[in-house]
């Protein structure tokens, strides 16, 4: 994922998915011929993080997997690379760009993933939350996976206002990225927001998993 952003619904979690999922098939086989220019910022945000040799992360919603050979730089040979997506489409594209050669691709929701607790160092998502049926349960997931200190990346290749005029709409006091809902959202979800860019040239907020289990839902 990452641009052409398509705000959820007010459907159930199960119908927002089945939304997401066509809205992407149907632009997979073009979606980086579109967005020829967007490596350097991912690598950048990548570089950001200060993943180690031997870590292991996600990209959560990795669609064609523009992250993963960043990624895969960033934790070297010994390290693990998972990149999970929801459409089949998106994820046959990353294998015909071959980027299945940096990373474990797997067909898989963000709300379930088949991954063990805490198991991951780090989560990247590129253009995620916006995309998330349940945001507040769906970053709870996460949070599951990723060990006490480790860290989650929510990013985009550029920041809020500049995507609201490319996609000619105004800006709304009700998006979730915006930090005032972000940090809360975040915090009841077992993440402490460490950090909060929101440029012309990207978005990037920085949360640290807390210590203890995810807080429960409600």
């Amino acid at each position: 994922m990452s641009d052409d952003h398509r705000p959820p619904g007010d459907g159930p979690p199960g119908r927002e998915r089945d939304r997401v999922r066509e809205f992407f098939a149907a632009r997979a086989a073009h979606w980086d011929s579109r967005f020829p220019d967007d490596g350097p910022a991912f690598a950048a945000a990548v570089a950001e993080l200060g993943l180690r040799a031997g870590d292991a992360v996600l990209d959560a919603g990795c669609g064609t997997g523009r992250a993963l050979a960043p990624l895969r730089a960033a934790v070297g040979p010994a390290g693990t690379v998972l990149g999970a997506d929801l459409t089949p489409d998106m994820l046959a594209a990353a294998v015909r760009a071959g980027r299945d050669t940096e990373a474990r691709l797997l067909l898989a929701d963000v709300a379930r993933l088949p991954l063990r607790d805490g198991m991951l160092d780090a989560v990247f998502g590129a253009g995620l939350v916006s995309h998330l049926a349940r945001p507040a349960e769906d970053l709870r997931e996460l949070a599951r996976v990723v060990r006490p200190g480790g860290l989650l990346a929510l990013f985009h290749p550029v920041g809020r206002a500049a995507l609201a005029a490319r996609q000619g709409r105004r800006l709304t006091g009700d998006d979730l990225r915006a930090e005032p809902n972000l940090r809360p959202l975040l915090a009841g979800s077992g993440w402490r927001l460490r950090s909060y860019a929101d440029e012309d040239t990207r978005f990037l907020a920085v949360a640290v998993r807390a210590e203890g289990p995810p807080p429960p839902p409600g």
